[in-house]
């Protein structure tokens, strides 16, 4: 790349908020009014959830106290109340403010929020930030003492527990018992802290000990709530599609949520339940947040010294298609050339024709049929080694984790599918015990809704982390408590419809959206 004396990049703004920042006292919601209603042929008696991090309350890339005090089966349980004498429901409660955003390097921060660092007035833009990051107010402010809490064994009594979320944990890790223990730096993968902390018996040796499933069936549920499968497709969505050893096969799915629902339902209780089907990953906005051409720049200088850079690859492109090794499609598709205003970022394109014979990479500049992961927001513009010349995503194409391209959403969406057509077949073959709540379809509803989203309780709701209207929390990937009552809602609509009951639905304006942003204290 031709030396250059200096190139300034301005990313687009990811977040434009025309409100006052503040900081929200974080509160239980108001409780709706007592309505009446019956139960019919479910009994709510003793509730379990079954479930992973969207089950647990895990929002802001954290498991936090008022994060699982907003989990949509909390919300559940409290409409269940409405209709039958229940037990109370427990939870595995983290005594942490902000939680844990960083297992794996100790703690030391905690929940994302959205922070300012200069304030309204400044240039800089509110963008998702974790809590103990220098000049973050109260309350999250905290110290990792706070953050190492949400990784603390569980103090209360485990026989009573009700909900069995575990962040992070794909489907095969709710049968096995690995997901409890050994810990490191035992050579366990299928090992989950979140897990372990409230595990009624780790495991010591991988092989015995509880699972999840058996500790929740343990407790004598009368009424199940079952959503797992989001994570054997998400996990492989987030990083860029780069890591096919962790995408769930369909017969290893199809085995194991079989598996897993035999289990409940050989329960001598005679359990009836609902399971959630997956959503379509790839309408959140961890996918939908950064733009594809995020790259503002406004000096011919600049523009000419970057085009100077790719003249040699593009005239590489001319050869390859001159020697009738691309077609004429493909040389325009993979021309890297920049003009002044608004440029896409160049990616690698593994789907392209390989020309590495003849020296040539599979560069491309991306089009609005790519998807760009939202860590991508803060790593494009930065320079490597901190050479002015090399810059990530300009004249340094992003590398596959960075970015979700055709071919990888199909894959994905078509993955997603199969997994939802074996959730349906079991719900079919157990039609009298099993409700299906159609969490794809809802959330599709928000995310292709030609005015940007739909009304619910009144409410004007989108497929955004943004407030006021989003039902994401700050990671872009789990719902905020609002979004959390909406997952709610769709469960009991598919209870009631199934099973005749009149269980009252969460009205999702008594709960908060995510918070505005807030700034460094005066």
């Amino acid at each position: 790349m031709k030396k250059m004396k200096f190139l300034s990049i301005l990313l687009t703004l990811l977040f434009v908020f025309g409100c006052e920042q503040e900081i929200l006292v974080q509160q239980d919601p108001d409780p709706d009014p007592d309505p009446t209603g019956e139960s019919g042929s479910a009994n709510f008696t003793k509730f379990v959830s079954i479930g992973n991090s969207l089950t647990a309350g895990y929002m802001a890339s954290a498991l936090f106290a008022f994060g699982q005090q907003n989990s949509y089966p909390a919300i559940m349980a409290e409409h269940f109340a409405y209709v039958s004498e229940n037990d109370p429901f427990d939870q595995p409660m983290v005594n942490s403010v902000n939680g844990c955003f960083n297992p794996s390097a100790g703690c030391t921060l905690g929940r994302l929020i959205l922070f300012d660092p200069d304030g309204p007035t400044g240039p800089l833009s509110a963008s998702p930030t974790p809590a103990g990051t220098t000049g973050v107010p109260a309350p999250y402010n905290t110290t990792s003492t706070d953050h190492l809490l949400a990784l603390a064994p569980y103090a209360g009594n485990k026989d009573n527990l009700n909900n069995f979320g575990v962040p992070g944990i794909i489907l095969a890790q709710a049968l096995t018992p690995a997901t409890g223990g050994p810990p490191p730096p035992a050579p366990n993968p299928a090992y989950n802290p979140y897990f372990a902390r409230f595990a009624k018996t780790p495991s010591t040796d991988g092989s015995t000990g509880s699972t999840i499933i058996s500790d929740a069936l343990a407790t004598n549920p009368t009424f199940v709530s079952f959503w797992l499968g989001n994570n054997d497709v998400l996990g492989y969505a987030v990083g860029g599609a780069s890591n096919p050893s962790i995408l769930t096969s369909v017969p290893a799915f199809t085995a194991q949520y079989s598996a897993a629902i035999d289990a409940i339902l050989a329960h001598p209780n005679n359990v009836k339940m609902v399971v959630g089907n997956i959503p379509n990953v790839t309408t959140i906005p961890y996918f939908r947040l950064v733009p594809y051409n995020p790259v503002v720049i406004t000096n011919q200088a600049q523009i000419d010294a970057i085009n100077a850079g790719y003249a040699p690859y593009n005239a590489g492109l001319e050869a390859a298609f001159g020697g009738g090794f691309i077609t004429a499609e493909e040389r325009d598709k993979r021309k890297v050339i920049f003009s002044v205003g608004q440029n896409p970022v160049v990616i690698v394109d593994e789907s392209l024709t390989n020309l590495g014979g003849m020296g040539l990479p599979s560069y491309r500049e991306a089009t609005a049929q790519d998807l760009l992961v939202l860590p991508a927001a803060s790593f494009i513009g930065t320079l490597v080694s901190g050479d002015p010349t090399l810059i990530n995503g300009v004249t340094v194409p992003l590398a596959d984790q960075w970015v979700l391209i055709p071919s990888e959403i199909t894959e994905i969406t078509t993955r997603i599918n199969d997994f939802n057509t074996a959730i349906a077949a079991k719900v079919a073959a157990n039609s009298s015990r099993m409700a299906l709540a159609d969490i794809f379809t809802k959330f599709n509803e928000i995310a292709t809704s030609p005015t940007g989203g739909i009304v619910v309780d009144g409410l004007f709701i989108r497929s955004t982390l943004a407030p006021p209207n989003g039902v994401f929390s700050e990671d872009g990937v789990h719902p905020n408590p609002r979004g959390s009552a909406y997952i709610a809602k769709i469960f009991i609509q598919a209870i009631n419809a199934k099973f005749g009951s009149t269980v009252p639905e969460p009205n999702i304006s008594k709960y908060f959206g995510t918070f505005f942003p807030v700034s460094p204290p005066l």
